[in-house]
């Protein structure tokens, strides 16, 4: 998994007041090594000026020089606006070194106020970053050029994202059999005619938005190209993500891999505030041994700079469903399905807390009747994957009236248990929810004796979260911890953290919200995430699985966490990826599509057992050794030794 590393002096370039040109924001560069010095030309934003007529802040394409992570120096003012077709700005240059020259392709802005038909691109030539001829390039509605490093088949090859302000935008290629076609309106004129048999296939939805980023780089797998994808660009509340396909090398319209999510989202301060808040655009790339260098603007605002081990992005780039890391499901899945002999359980049998005692792992299943109330059923196993028994009767029930149907055929009952046994007795937390107010937590308990033996003599059951707030996945670490007992829960859309001095819940219920556990934007689990059952105690820390959704496919994905043994607040890792979605037939399909739900696993013979619910219809388990899935998760611990 491509993990990004900033460069510890970001931002690397900021605005100087000092120089009337850039005294607002400096922003969107694009580097070209020479050999350790590095060429930088990057947007820069005026102070307010008079352009024919028109009060306004103006876009030129600043020049700097320096070495990597170091401070660049010789800023100076390199191509400015001037003629007709760039009057109004130049931005976003993307530059490439070929034959000697390096080619600088900006966006030239003609009209003011900015409309779609006055934004084009244009080009830079020089050999020396001291004098530059300029050409207008496109003729049409067009951003982010950049030319490929070397010819392709023989013909120079550029790259640019056609219709950028007359969505849906497309990023598509051009190829020229000299360099004078570069520029050439008759050119640019046929070619737009038919842009759509020069575009590449990203299949973004309606609602999203996408440019080219950086210069395409040469890989041994073919063309590496960064690009900006931007989420929601349409509907509001949009999320700048920085993202990487990977193109065939001789026939650079065919996409033969892309990353499965965001290689970067605004996470840093310089990324969330400026100009315009939120935001990572790439605008330059470069590779160094092993290493891969993008660079972007923040907040549209200042230069910014990360790196990437180059052979992990090539292999997210190349990963499939197929050769994935993955938990193996059981071939005989679904383990447990519906009876329609036991109405209780005749709709659905799903979402399964587990134990080991007494040598076999006993499951507390959710299983719902056709009026949709749900019940507490049980089965267990020796081997973790043949039931061996299963009750004709539910091992618990509603009993209490935050838990009794409420509404007539709607949702109600008692949903989700996850075990965990102190001492001689078992504790269930479990989501109570009578169809009236949000679902809340409820928890209860029974002495181990009386488990074993099926007599169901639960403890009275209360709830630990507050009433009318939804309050959901929760689950007990296995043991106290420096005194406390620590609980896990979901409120609203995060996973908070919660710790006690007892299992009474008299003083304070789970009513904060910590904010612990966020979903990441970009990211496999950009919606909401919650806890899947209990954590597991290893030598590294504490394994806790949980579950993510994404909000482009609402799909139910699982990944994990790995928390500090002393101080389980303590991230030291979180999956960059995830390990586990729906593929099944039994996973994909049923109350709710494409959705995989756990609420409990148990380790025997070094081997994770996961009872998960599939399409929220059917229970299923899959396994993993627990040294295999731990080092996976070791693989996103930032500064760990191991």
């Amino acid at each position: 998994m491509a993990i990004a590393k900033r460069y510890q002096n970001n931002p690397i370039l900021l605005p100087l007041r000092s120089h009337a040109w850039e005294a607002e924001e400096v922003f969107n560069g694009c580097p070209v090594k020479d050999g350790r010095k590095i060429h930088l030309l990057y947007r820069a934003m005026s102070n307010r000026r008079n352009i024919s007529g028109a009060e306004m802040n103006v876009s030129s394409i600043g020049y700097a020089c320096g070495e990597f992570q170091k401070t660049f120096d010789d800023r100076r003012q390199f191509i400015k606006p001037g003629d007709d077709w760039d009057k109004y700005g130049c931005e976003d240059p993307r530059v490439t070194k070929m034959n000697g020259k390096y080619f600088i392709f900006y966006t030239a802005l003609s009209r003011y106020p900015f409309t779609a038909d006055g934004i084009k691109v244009g080009v830079g030539v020089t050999t020396d970053f001291k004098t530059v001829e300029k050409h207008q390039v496109t003729t049409f509605n067009s951003k982010a050029m950049a030319l490929f490093p070397e010819k392709i088949n023989g013909k120079y090859a550029a790259i640019l994202t056609a219709n950028t302000d007359q969505p849906p935008s497309k990023i598509a290629l051009a190829f020229f059999d000299e360099e004078k076609e570069i520029w050439s309106k008759r050119y640019w004129n046929e070619w737009y005619k038919n842009v759509d048999k020069y575009k590449l296939n990203f299949n973004q939805p309606d609602s999203d938005h996408i440019e080219m980023g950086a210069a395409p780089l040469r890989v041994k797998e073919g063309w590496l190209l960064i690009y900006s994808y931007i989420r929601n660009y349409f509907r509001g509340n949009p999320t700048f993500e920085i993202r990487a396909v990977l193109l065939d090398a001789k026939n650079p319209t065919k996409i033969i891999g892309h990353t499965q999510n965001a290689l970067l989202v605004p996470e840093e301060t310089y990324e969330i505030y400026g100009k315009v808040p939120k935001i990572v655009f790439p605008s330059g790339a470069y590779i160094d041994g092993e290493i891969l260098h993008v660079y972007y603007g923040g907040a549209d605002t200042v230069c910014c700079g990360a790196k990437f081990v180059l052979k992990d992005v090539i292999k997210d780039l190349l990963t499939t469903p197929e050769n994935r890391f993955s938990l193996k499901r059981y071939e005989k899945n679904p383990i447990i399905k519906p009876n329609s002999k036991h109405p209780w359980e005749a709709k659905a049998t799903f979402n399964a807390g587990a134990i080991y005692e007494g040598g076999k792992i006993h499951i507390l299943y959710r299983a719902m009747s056709d009026d949709n109330t749900s019940v507490i059923g049980y089965a267990s196993s020796r081997d973790g994957f043949t039931i061996d028994e299963r009750l004709a009767e539910p091992a618990y029930v509603p009993r209490e009236d935050f838990e009794k149907k409420g509404v007539p055929g709607g949702n109600s009952g008692c949903e989700d248990p996850r075990l965990i046994k102190f001492g001689d007795r078992i504790y269930m937390l479990y989501t109570a929810y009578n169809g009236l107010v949000p679902p809340a937590i409820a928890i209860t308990s029974i002495g181990k004796e009386d488990f074993l033996a099926k007599r169901w003599n639960w403890e009275k059951p209360k709830l630990i979260s507050p009433e009318g707030k939804d309050n959901k996945d929760s689950a007990l670490f296995p043991e106290k911890i420096n005194g406390k007992y620590y609980i896990i829960h979901r409120l609203n859309s995060g996973i908070d953290i919660y710790s006690c001095d007892d299992l009474k819940f008299e003083k304070s219920p789970l009513s904060e919200e910590t904010g612990w556990i966020e979903p990441r934007p970009g990211k496999w689990d950009n919606r909401r995430v919650g806890i899947n059952g209990v954590p597991i105690k290893t030598k590294y820390g504490w394994l806790a699985l949980y579950h993510g959704i994404a909000d482009e496919t609402s799909t139910y994905r699982f990944g994990a966490l790995l928390l500090d043994l002393e101080n389980p607040e303590e991230i030291l890792a979180r999956s960059e990826d995830y390990f586990f979605e729906p593929q099944k037939d039994y996973e994909k399909n049923g109350q709710v599509s494409n959705a995989v739900f756990s609420c409990g696993s148990v380790v025997k013979d070094d081997t994770l057992f996961i009872y998960y619910g599939g399409g929220d219809t059917t229970l299923s388990v899959a396994t993993v050794p627990l040294k295999t899935l731990l080092f996976e998760v070791l693989r996103s611990c930032h500064g760990c030794s191991w």
